[in-house]
């Protein structure tokens, strides 16, 4: 299976969809328990979820589940949270804190997974970065992701509806993020909070270079927004989703009208 699946468009936004695969080659799939087997850290059913809610514009989407390795971490394996529990390249437990693996992989496996699924992204994704940017002079980068909305190991509490990811407003311009935060807040029966726990993982912070032309924006979703129960078999509530879907339209439709004001913003 390809790692990585793209559509391409022409609108300045291009989505990131890092965590939504499920494909384990059946090599790894031997080596993990059956908690890993579970596979329960999935952004389940992302890309549904975004489809088609911005036409025109460019996905980019792993296929490879992120046990196999993790496409929003950084490829040296420098931690994204100093201090605060978080998962790895390469996870060797779930979000939950336990293991997921029977056997371990090795720093030899981790770097085979690292050429075969992560560069492979990561390349792509850069190439529909630069495409766009070269079409419209800017290019917005909108990470999507999505996480359940109480997880004791992670964070405390119950997880924003709604978590907005720019850190600390370096990665994008200003009028991205205030777009963004304005629409969330407006928002009937939802809640958010920008730069909170999740201040954008390793995708934003490294594509996310205005001076450059290049702005990058993290949307982490709570899954109680659009799932029946945060919990296996994860099943897509169609209604819930239809409502979340509104205002997603509003965002993106609103950060690509924003796009030919970036130029030469930095």
């Amino acid at each position: 299976m390809n790692p990585v699946e793209i559509h391409q468009g022409n609108s300045p936004v291009v989505l990131g969809l890092p965590h939504t695969g499920t494909h384990v080659p059946d090599g790894i799939l031997a080596d993990l328990n059956d908690r890993g087997r579970g596979l329960d850290d999935t952004d389940w059913h992302i890309h549904r979820l975004y489809d088609g809610v911005l036409p025109g514009a460019t996905t980019v989407r792993a296929t490879f589940h992120r046990y196999v390795i993790d496409a929003n971490r950084d490829p040296s394996g420098e931690s994204l949270y100093p201090g605060q529990n978080t998962t790895g390249l390469v996870p060797l437990t779930d979000f939950d804190g336990h293991d997921i693996w029977v056997s371990a992989p090795t720093q030899a496996d981790m770097e085979a997974r690292r050429r075969s699924f992560h560069a492979p992204y990561h390349a792509a994704l850069q190439a529909e970065l630069e495409r766009v940017r070269d079409l419209h002079g800017v290019a917005i980068l909108y990470d999507c992701h999505s996480i359940r909305s109480g997880i004791p190991f992670l964070f405390e509490g119950t997880l924003p509806d709604f978590n907005i990811g720019t850190n600390l407003g370096t990665t994008c311009a200003p009028e991205i993020e205030t777009l963004v935060q304005e629409i969330c807040a407006a928002a009937d029966g939802y809640s958010a909070v920008a730069n909170g726990r999740f201040k954008g993982g390793w995708t934003t912070r490294h594509y996310g270079r205005p001076a450059e032309g290049l702005h990058a924006i993290q949307m982490e979703l709570a899954q109680s927004t659009y799932l029946t129960a945060e919990a296996a078999p994860w099943i897509y509530d169609a209604e819930k989703a239809a409502r979340l879907r509104t205002h997603l339209t509003s965002i993106l439709t609103r950060l690509a009208a924003l796009a030919p004001t970036l130029k030469g913003i930095s």
